[in-house]
């Protein structure tokens, strides 16, 4: 057999058998979920309230900014602070999440170390449990809903849909970054730059229209599209506005969030030897 036969081989395995042993640990991903959570809001008196706070007053300032000092708003959709919470919610999961489960192995380098669980699930860990803090958000978003009344639609399906393409978005990042953070130590700061240049060229305080219609060279489009936080915003608001969606932008996004997964879970086998001995 070929060297080249044996590396495909061996890829193929890593990817069915490392995220089958995942599945068969879930029981114990849930426990670590739920410690993470019962860390965080054991010594806090407003619990849950922080998760939904930090996205509530952003959009909030966004709002008056754009609506009372800048009257003359030509971007985003009514009601927009509809428009601007849907946005920054799942943003703040992303944001969170991505920064947090980069730093999964080196803050819990012991356990990482001595248990014999698969390593993944620490990175995975923190996606999840960013994410169950986005979930306690949403009936603060109902609430917001049926006070404003945005054009609710069929397509608020997309909701959901758009949740699961995040998570493995998420999941594919948080395999990639959790192992180069622990080798290489400037990978921290460029992560923190990067989550304040993907927020301005994410579709949060203006929508997916509002660029397409601007006089700007048509490769610059095709950038802001490739970015999957530009389909996933899309598919969260798609159910509360008139606006059509077009369903490449979203399928865009759940193809690179794919690839994104299976590079991770590659990367991740690749690294997790080196990662353990500089630990």
């Amino acid at each position: 057999m070929s060297s080249d036969t044996t590396r495909v081989t061996r890829r193929t395995s890593t990817l069915v058998s490392r995220p089958a042993t995942v599945w068969q640990n879930r029981k114990i991903l849930g426990l670590l979920v739920k410690r993470d959570l019962s860390v965080r809001y054991a010594s806090s008196a407003l619990g849950y309230v922080w998760s939904v706070l930090d996205p509530l007053l952003m959009s909030a300032v966004y709002w008056f900014v754009f609506t009372k000092i800048f009257n003359g708003r030509h971007v985003g959709q009514e009601p927009y602070v509809i428009f601007l919470i849907v946005a920054l919610l799942p943003w703040t999961w992303f944001q969170n999440g991505v920064v947090d489960s980069s730093h999964a192995l080196q803050s819990e380098s012991r356990l990482v170390r001595s248990t014999a669980l698969p390593r993944e699930l620490w990175a995975i860990r923190v996606v999840l449990s960013k994410g169950t803090e986005f979930l306690f958000s949403i009936p603060v978003l109902v609430v917001l809903i049926l006070f404003f009344k945005p054009a609710v639609n069929a397509n608020l399906w997309m909701f959901p849909a758009a949740m699961i393409t995040q998570v493995i978005f998420m999941v594919g990042l948080a395999l990639l970054l959790a192992p180069a953070t622990v080798l290489l130590r400037d990978v921290d700061p460029l992560i923190k730059i990067a989550m304040r240049f993907l927020f301005y060229v994410s579709p949060i305080i203006y929508g997916v229209e509002d660029i397409l219609k601007m006089d700007t060279p048509g490769w610059m489009k095709e950038l802001f599209l490739l970015n999957p936080m530009t389909g996933i915003i899309s598919g969260y608001r798609a159910g509360f506005f008139d606006q059509p969606v077009d369903p490449k932008i979203y399928l865009t996004a759940l193809v690179i969030s794919v690839l994104t997964l299976l590079a991770g879970q590659i990367v991740f086998s690749r690294l997790e030897r080196q990662v353990l001995k500089e630990m």
